[in-house]
């Protein structure tokens, strides 16, 4: 074998970028190959030119974590703009950050002092640019590979809104009962006050076209986890078609960093009555 002949050999086993598995030539190639049918159900598509998914990833002292989680939001191969909001963290998580920063493909704000996670997505709201949005939570309780499937309705003109639910699907870790129960009736309350019938409002995988969110973004209050019922209330309003996905979920516990507390879950019932029965 000749020295040219070796080299397009390596060529054709080396593994292609994952940028190439959202591109017509491969999209085309599976229709091919499995079908279209197939290649629905796997959410085979490619995405348009010069697409860009704005990424706001919400941190608070997940400074043993945070990295990672930018590794695997590469790992997609989606075209990215990443907005990081550092929400007052007092852990390691300013100097995990200070070495992400020396990338420029990153974006990284910091608020001098912890105002909670609807003020972080805010302020990345505020900054995003590309085509559609999405929130990533900076823990690894999700896993941002199924953005495929939550694009896949949007970029279709099927839906104009995309959640992802870890909730009546097999393909996900067990959650305590006491916090499906929890999330169960916050969502169902939410469904009825609000008005479109949900499985899973606070769900950290809103995706939205940013025109959609550009809309409301000076409406928006609230400044912790109450941003999940008040987004959820006001893109309803604008008439917008929801969808929600399947997506997987890996329940995260208090010693591990979980920050969420019962607070939290009085506070969303309030929001119900404020944002949906009250339409404030």
């Amino acid at each position: 074998m000749s020295d040219r002949d070796l080299k397009s050999h390596q060529d054709d086993q080396r593994d292609p970028p994952a940028s190439y598995f959202w591109t017509t030539t491969y999209a085309e190639k599976m229709r091919a190959t499995l079908g279209i049918d197939a290649c629905r159900k796997l959410a085979i598509f490619p995405l348009p030119k010069g697409f860009l998914l704005s990424v706001i990833v919400p941190v608070y002292n997940e400074g043993n974590t945070v990295a990672s989680v930018i590794d695997r939001l590469r790992a997609t191969g989606i075209p990215m703009q990443i907005i990081i909001v550092d929400d007052g963290s007092q852990d390691s998580t300013p100097v995990a950050l200070a070495e992400l920063s020396q990338d420029n493909a990153l974006m990284v704000f910091s608020h001098e002092q912890n105002r909670g996670k609807g003020a972080a997505i805010r302020t990345g709201i505020a900054k995003a640019t590309g085509d559609i949005v999405v929130i990533q939570d900076a823990d690894q309780e999700y896993d941002p590979s199924d953005f495929r499937y939550l694009l896949q309705p949007l970029i279709a003109g099927e839906a104009d809104v995309a959640y992802g639910t870890r909730y009546g699907h097999y393909d996900r870790q067990l959650s305590p009962w006491w916090h499906q129960a929890v999330n169960g009736l916050i969502t169902y309350l939410a469904s009825i006050a609000i008005g479109i019938r949900l499985s899973d409002v606070e769900t950290c995988y809103k995706m939205v076209p940013r025109e959609h969110l550009h809309a409301i973004q000076d409406q928006l209050c609230e400044n912790r986890f109450g941003i999940e019922i008040e987004l959820t209330a006001r893109l309803a309003r604008q008439n917008l078609r929801f969808t929600e996905r399947p997506i997987r979920y890996r329940h995260r516990w208090y010693d591990e960093g979980k920050k969420i507390g019962w607070r939290d879950g009085v506070s969303a019932l309030w929001c119900i009555l404020k944002y949906g029965l009250l339409r404030r």
